[in-house]
């Protein structure tokens, strides 16, 4: 086969429409169609590699099928200027032999020089407004697929190799909610602890008192009489302490 170009991969759609929202991660897909008896190598790369995630970015279409390929593109800060983009696509597709495994691909296939049956497609990227209530005609949409960009369009643009994975650190398993019982109930069991330790030294003094007392009255009664104000200090004391030990 010749060194020539010629159309390879089938693509759609040949602009990358986001629908733009605030720190939001977007993604939109494109299908790649193998109308040859060729099994297709493809590569995707990118003006704006750090900012789009493409899953695959690379990878082989056997004849007469299609691929689907996620673009991802992550979070924004802020708008851009009359929300237009600048950003670019390319997809490369190259013939290779039955057989060709995905580790297999290498750059150098892409290469016209080398006599390899290449091809390569430009995607434009465009921001566009969340989507609306769905009306039954799509604004500007046409059957059949969109003519393909001329070769010297972005000609001399400087595209990279597309990430296949997300720059977005995974959502944390670790974090999780904290338990009514635990923010609720944790100080009322707390208060409740100290009351009763509270109690319990409280008795402890009561019945050293008691004793005290009773003593005092074990001697009153050894010298024939005890005074009125013990009985009634005993009484007192041994309500109280009924009373405590309630509780």
């Amino acid at each position: 086969m010749g060194s020539d170009s010629k159309e390879l991969l089938g693509i759609e759609p040949l602009e990358l429409r986001f629908p733009f929202e605030f720190m939001k991660q977007i993604s939109c897909s494109m299908e790649l169609t193998n109308r040859t008896d060729d099994y297709l190598a493809f590569k995707v790369k990118t003006t704006s590699p750090k900012k789009y995630c493409v899953r695959p970015n690379s990878g082989i279409v056997p004849p007469r099928s299609t691929s689907s390929v996620v673009v991802t593109m992550q979070a924004l800060k802020q708008a851009p200027p009359d929300m237009q983009c600048k950003d670019k696509f390319l997809v490369q597709s190259a013939v290779v032999t039955e057989g060709t495994a995905v580790k297999d691909i290498t750059g150098q296939m892409f290469k016209k020089e080398s006599g390899n049956v290449v091809d390569e497609v430009r995607l434009k990227v465009v921001y566009v407004q969340p989507p609306r209530p769905p009306s039954p005609v799509r604004e500007g949409s046409e059957e059949g697929s969109s003519p393909r960009p001329s070769w010297s369009d972005g000609a001399n643009i400087n595209y990279q190799d597309a990430t296949r994975e997300s720059d977005e650190p995974p959502l944390s398993s670790a974090h999780k909610e904290p338990s009514e019982i635990t923010t609720e109930t944790s100080p009322l069991i707390s208060r409740l602890t100290e009351e009763r330790n509270s109690a319990i030294q409280q008795n402890n003094k009561l019945r050293e008192e008691l004793d005290l007392v009773r003593r005092e009255i074990s001697k009153q009664n050894g010298n024939g009489g005890f005074p009125l104000v013990f009985v009634v200090a005993v009484a007192l004391l041994g309500i109280l302490l009924g009373y405590l030990m309630k509780r």
